[in-house]
């Protein structure tokens, strides 16, 4: 079967390689990909900043936000042929940590964990998988291909998790959000604070375009410049974009008790000027809270299959702006200036 397979650290060396039917210890669910979103990880691993082949292998199958169709399942497994599905990314440390142990693989203490298309397991940019029941979730089949999208949605459903838990830990009325970045996942956690009835203001730089068509269509504002000039004194700062300039502004633009949500993954060696002790005195005397957040367990999956279901699917369909055949994948890599979510289609 074919599929799309990096040397990770190595630059320049994705192909199209042809692989071996899945084994049947991968797991009792046999599952047909159709589609599968291409983010920023994918880009860094393909440009050989990091990735970790499967044990004993030399490549590693790229992607992780995936869309399948269930081939053929066992009896009582909740799943039955001709069902979408989409496959968890990460999977718990084989020890297990206390986290894995009672399904919270996301907060891995021990970093055993492993993730499809990244660490240690193939990822999902080929025509067939395995995996079991309790490794996927099953899409609404009214949301069709738009399921490709759940992956990036569950990222945003875990950050409002740790926003609001953070939150009430004391007497919270949460009314604005500031987004940095109108991205996938800015603009998911976008329409997360729409649906939740806040006041949600996104922050990014493009003055006129698609991007800022799509925030002022969820029913949100969009500001091009810096974050402090979004709204004063923000309840909810959520950073999407990693750029470290940004982190430490979007602390510093948080109001009196606010929290601030961070879910870009920021380069390293990267220095900031800035006024240490002014923000760490802000942070005591004020009240706020940072808390970072990566990747999602089984019912931050689900949640985010709930969040797309009453989501405006005419809305969602704008997010996707390219879909690249599998054969022509180097397309799915050159990110444009007006491109949201880009799609590799494998099946059809």
């Amino acid at each position: 079967m074919r599929a799309l397979t990096v040397i990770p650290e190595q630059a320049s060396s994705t192909e199209i390689s042809d692989l071996a039917e899945p084994a049947d210890s991968d797991g009792s669910v046999l599952v047909e990909t159709l589609a599968v979103g291409v983010c920023g990880t994918d880009m860094e691993i393909v440009r050989g900043d990091y990735g970790w082949a499967p044990p004993g292998h030399k490549r590693l199958v790229l992607g992780h936000e995936s869309l399948g169709r269930v081939v053929d399942a066992p009896s009582g497994s909740g799943l039955t042929r001709g069902d979408l599905v989409v496959g968890i990314v990460r999977r718990p440390d084989p020890v297990p940590c206390y986290s894995c142990a009672v399904g919270e693989w996301d907060a891995c203490r021990n970093g055993k964990y492993t993730e499809h298309g990244i660490k240690e397991l193939d990822g999902f940019m080929r025509e067939r998988w395995r995996g079991e029941p309790d490794a996927m979730v099953k899409v609404d089949p009214a949301l069709g291909d738009l399921g490709v999208l759940l992956e990036p949605t569950t990222v945003v459903t875990k950050a409002w998790e740790e926003i609001e838990r953070t939150g009430n830990r004391a007497t919270w009325k949460p009314k604005t959000v500031v987004v940095l970045g109108a991205g996938p996942i800015g603009l998911l956690a976008a329409m997360l604070g729409i649906e939740r009835g806040l006041e949600v203001h996104v922050v990014d730089q493009m003055s006129s375009g698609l991007k800022p068509d799509l925030v002022r269509e969820l029913g949100a504002q969009y500001h091009p410049g810096e974050v402090g000039d979004a709204v004063d004194q923000p309840d909810i700062v959520i950073e999407c974009t990693g750029v470290p300039e940004l982190v430490f502004a979007s602390i510093d633009a948080a109001g009196i008790g606010g929290v601030v949500c961070l879910t870009g993954v920021s380069p390293t060696g990267v220095q900031v000027a800035l006024d240490g002790g002014s923000l760490a005195r802000s942070m005591v005397l004020e009240n706020k809270c940072v808390v970072g957040s990566v990747n999602a367990n089984k019912r931050h999956y689900e949640a985010g299959v709930q969040a797309l279901a009453k989501a405006d699917h005419a809305w969602l369909a704008k997010l996707v702006t390219r879909k690249v055949p599998l054969e022509k994948f180097s397309e799915a890599f050159q990110h444009g200036p007006d491109d949201v979510k880009v799609v590799l289609e494998v099946g059809s």
